[in-house]
C-alpha cells in the first residue's frame, strides 16, 4: 500500500481552520462560499490566544517534566478535541513514552509487526524534522516500511531543542475533515511544539547548570580528600564535602582497623566519643553491612532488614531517629576499606538524585581512603618523610649550598664546644648597711604617737612612738583599789590591837590577840606585794615608750602612716634603724639550682662578685663573698634560693640607698662557650629529659 503522508513545517503561523470550497480545474474559476460567523470566529481565537498563553506559562515554570505534559498535553487535546495522545523522547535506547493521554483508546496494532510500523513512522518524524498528518490504516506494506496502524488521524509534530529533534508530540485525531483543517491542525500542534521547546531548553539550560555546578562540587570534594594522606584528616574532608555534595543531613565514615570497622568522623563533629551508644551502635551497624559488601538502603516503615543486619539496625535507628539510613561499603579491588554512612532525619525517600551521588561519593572515598590508609601503614613513615624532605636539600644546586650551611653549622658547634668563656651564675639581691637593727615593740598596745620620719637620724634614747595601752590602765585602777582596801585593813587591825594594850572596855582574848596579830602581818606582806607590782607596773608604763637603743637613720618608709593609730602585739617589729655611714653589704638570693657551680670552683668565701645598681645601669662595681646561709628558703618570684653576704667597698659606690636593688655575677671559672650561653636550656633537658638530678 502506497504511502499518503502529506507534511509541512512548522514555520507557518496559527490560523483558525476554513471551510475547504471545492476547486476546478487548472485556470478555472471558484465560487466562494458563504463567510463563516464573525462571533463564533473571535470567540475561536480568544480560545486559541488563551490556551497558547496558559501553555507558554506552563513552560516557563521550573516544574517537572511528567507535571509539564500532563498539563500541556491535556490542553492540547482537549483543544483539538482529539481521541488521545502521547508525547515521545528521544534516549540512548530510541524513543521512550514520556505521557500519554488515552493511549489505549488509539487502538494501536497490538502485534509486534504493528507497534515497529507505528515506531518507524515516530523516527521518519525525528529524522524529517517536520510536522507530519498519517491518515488512518495509512502507510508501506513491507516489514521495514513506517505506518499508521491505527483507525485515527494521526498528527506529529517534532519537539527541537537549538536544532536538535528530542522528541515528538503525538496526537489521535478523529479522521474526516477536509485538507484546511488537517493543515489546521498540523500549524497548531507544530505552534504548540515550540512552545514545548521553549520548556525543553530552559530544561536543558537547568540541567546543564544543576550539572556545572555539581561538577565544582565534584571537583572540590576530590581535591579535598586527596589533599590529605592523613586518614583522620582525609575521613573529615570526606565527610563534610560528602556532605555537601549528596545534600544530606548527615554522613559517617567508619575505617578498617584491626579487622573491624571503627568510626573515625561525623560530619559537623570536630570529635568522637567512641564510648557514645550512639556512636557503638553505628560501628556495630557498618560491621554488619560490611560483610555482606553490598549497599543498604533503609527507610523508616520499609520493613526489616536481614536479622543480622535488623540487629543492630534497630538500635541505631532508636538512638539516631534517623528516617533513612544507608550504608555503603567502600571496596577498592574487591577489598574493604571502610563504609560510608549517609543519614537523612527529616525524609524517608530515597530519591534517585541522592542515590546517584552517594555511589559516585562512595567510589572516589573509597580510593581516597585506601591511599590514605596504605601511607599510614607503612613502618616508620614520619622518619620517612623527613628524610624524603631532607634529600631535596641534596640534589643538584642544592647540594653546595646545603654543603656551606652544614660546614657553618660544623664551625659554629665546635666553636660552641671548644672556646672556653667566663662562666658566671646570675643572682639578685639588694645593697644595704651592715649595721641594721630592727626596732620592736615592747607591750601591746595602740601607737598614739610617732615623731619620727623616714630617713631621719636619731640618737640613743630618742623617742621613736608611743603607746596607750588600755589595759594596763585598767590594770592600775584595780592595783589602787587593792592597795587602798590592804591600808585600810592594816589600820583597822592596828587601832584594835592599840585599844586592847590600853585597857579598854572590851579586852580581847588571847587567842583574838594572836589572830588579829597574824592578820596584821598578812596584810602588811600583801601591801608589800602590791608595791612590788607597782614598781612592775612602772616598768611596763616605761615600755609605752619605744626609745633608740643606738644612734641611726630611721629606713622605713612613711613610718607614721604605718604604725600611728594602729594596735601592734609585743615583739612586733615597729621600724628598723641602719647606720649609713658604717660599712654596706649586698644580700644575694642564689638560685639553689646554681649553687653547684659556685661550690664547684674551689672555696666560695673570698670569691669575686661583679654587681651592678639598677639606680645606676650601666657601672659595674666589685665585691666579695664573706658568707653563706647554710639552708634554702622560697623568696618570692626567686623561688628556692640561699642568702649570700658580699663585703662591698664603701668607698668606690656613689651615693647609697638602703635596699637599693642590684643584678649580681659570680664567678665560677671557665666552661665552654655553648655551656655558658645555654646553660638554663642544658639543665632544663638534664633535669626534667634525662632526669640528671
Amino acid at each position: 500500500m502506497a504511502t499518503s503522508f502529506s507534511s509541512t513545517t512548522n514555520t507557518s503561523p496559527l490560523h483558525v481552520p476554513q471551510i475547504a470550497t471545492p476547486t476546478g480545474k487548472k485556470g478555472a474559476s471558484t465560487i466562494p462560499p458563504p463567510g463563516p460567523d464573525p462571533l463564533l470566529l473571535q470567540e475561536t481565537k480568544n480560545e486559541i490566544r488563551s490556551l497558547v498563553q496558559e501553555i507558554n506559562q506552563l513552560a516557563q515554570q521550573e516544574i517537572p517534566a511528567e507535571e509539564f505534559y500532563a498539563g500541556f498535553l491535556g490542553r492540547i487535546v482537549s483543544a483539538m478535541a482529539a481521541v488521545g495522545g502521547a508525547v515521545w523522547n528521544s534516549g540512548e535506547n530510541g524513543l521512550s513514552l514520556a505521557y500519554q493521554v488515552n493511549l489505549a483508546g488509539a487502538e494501536l496494532d497490538d502485534t509486534p509487526a504493528g507497534r515497529q510500523q507505528h515506531s518507524r513512522l515516530l523516527g521518519k518524524a525525528m529524522s524529517s524534522g517536520n510536522a507530519l498528518i498519517v491518515p488512518p490504516q495509512s502507510g508501506g506494506g513491507g516489514e521495514d516500511a513506517e505506518a499508521n496502524p491505527s483507525a485515527f488521524l494521526l498528527v506529529l509534530a517534532p519537539l527541537r531543542v537549538e536544532q536538535e529533534v528530542v522528541g515528538v508530540v503525538e496526537i489521535f485525531q478523529r479522521p474526516g475533515g477536509g485538507p484546511t483543517t488537517q493543515r489546521g491542525y498540523v500549524r497548531f500542534l507544530s505552534q504548540m511544539a515550540d512552545l514545548a521547546a521553549g520548556y525543553l531548553k530552559n530544561q536543558r539550560l537547568r540541567s546543564l547548570n544543576d550539572r556545572q555546578q555539581l561538577w565544582k562540587q565534584l571537583e572540590q570534594f576530590l581535591r579535598s580528600i586527596h589533599s590529605s594522606l592523613d586518614v583522620r584528616q582525609a575521613g573529615y574532608s570526606i565527610v563534610n564535602e560528602g556532605r555537601r555534595l549528596i545534600g544530606c543531613d548527615r554522613v559517617s565514615l567508619a575505617v578498617q582497623d584491626g579487622g573491624r570497622l571503627r568510626i573515625v568522623a561525623v560530619s559537623g563533629l570536630d570529635t568522637i566519643d567512641r564510648r557514645a551508644t550512639e556512636v557503638r551502635h553505628l560501628g556495630n551497624l557498618a560491621q554488619a553491612v560490611a560483610k555482606t559488601k553490598e549497599p543498604l538502603w533503609h527507610a523508616a516503615g520499609s520493613g526489616e532488614a536481614a536479622p543480622q543486619i535488623d540487629a543492630h539496625l534497630q538500635p541505631y535507628v532508636d538512638a539516631s531517629h534517623a528516617r533513612l539510613v544507608a550504608v555503603l561499603p567502600l571496596l577498592t579491588a574487591k577489598k574493604l576499606v571502610g563504609a560510608l554512612i549517609i543519614e537523612q532525619l527529616r525524609e524517608a525517600k530515597a530519591t534517585d538524585l541522592l542515590r546517584s551521588r552517594s555511589e559516585l561519593v562512595a567510589e572516589h572515598s573509597a580510593a581516597a581512603l585506601a591511599n590514605a590508609l596504605e601511607h599510614s601503614g607503612l613502618f616508620l613513615m614520619p622518619l620517612w618523610k623527613v628524610l624524603g624532605k631532607g634529600a631535596s636539600f641534596f640534589r643538584g644546586r642544592a647540594l653546595f649550598k646545603t654543603a656551606g650551611v652544614l660546614a657553618l653549622l660544623g664551625g659554629i658547634i665546635y666553636a660552641l664546644a671548644v672556646i672556653p668563656a667566663d662562666f658566671e651564675v646570675a643572682a639578685k639581691g639588694k645593697l644595704q648597711p651592715v649595721e641594721r637593727r630592727d626596732v620592736f615593740a615592747r607591750i601591746d598596745g595602740d601607737v598614739v604617737n610617732v615623731p619620727v620620719r623616714h630617713g631621719q637620724m636619731v640618737s640613743r634614747g630618742d623617742v621613736l612612738a608611743e603607746l596607750n595601752s588600755p589595759e594596763l590602765a585598767e590594770e592600775f585602777e584595780r592595783l589602787l583599789g587593792r592597795q587602798k582596801t590592804v591600808q585600810e585593813k592594816i589600820s583597822s587591825t592596828n587601832k584594835r590591837l592599840l585599844d586592847n594594850n590600853r585597857g579598854g572596855a572590851s579586852r580581847l582574848t588571847p587567842y583574838e590577840e594572836s589572830r588579829l596579830a597574824g592578820e596584821l602581818v598578812e596584810f602588811r606582806q600583801e601591801a608589800e606585794n602590791i608595791r612590788r607590782e607597782q614598781e612592775l607596773f612602772a616598768e611596763k608604763q616605761k615600755r609605752l615608750r619605744v626609745l633608740a637603743e643606738e644612734a641611726g637613720q630611721v629606713v622605713t618608709w612613711e613610718v607614721e602612716a604605718s604604725l600611728l593609730r594602729r594596735p601592734v602585739q609585743r615583739g612586733q617589729v615597729l621600724m628598723t634603724l641602719a647606720n649609713p655611714d658604717g660599712p654596706w653589704e649586698l644580700e644575694l638570693y642564689v638560685p639553689e639550682r646554681r649553687l653547684h657551680h659556685i661550690l664547684a670552683h674551689g672555696t666560695a668565701v673570698g670569691r669575686e662578685v661583679t654587681f651592678m645598681l639598677s639606680s645606676h645601669p650601666g657601672a659595674e662595681y666589685q665585691g666579695q663573698i664573706i658568707e653563706f646561709e647554710q639552708s634554702a628558703e622560697v623568696r618570692g618570684e626567686e623561688g628556692n634560693t640561699i642568702l649570700v653576704r658580699v663585703e662591698v667597698d664603701r668607698d668606690t659606690l656613689p651615693h647609697l640607698h638602703d635596699q637599693t636593688t642590684v643584678t649580681a655575677k659570680v664567678y665560677c671559672g671557665k666552661k665552654s662557650l655553648g655551656y655558658t650561653l645555654f646553660c638554663d636550656l642544658i639543665e632544663t633537658v638534664q633535669a626534667k629529659v634525662l632526669f640528671w638530678l
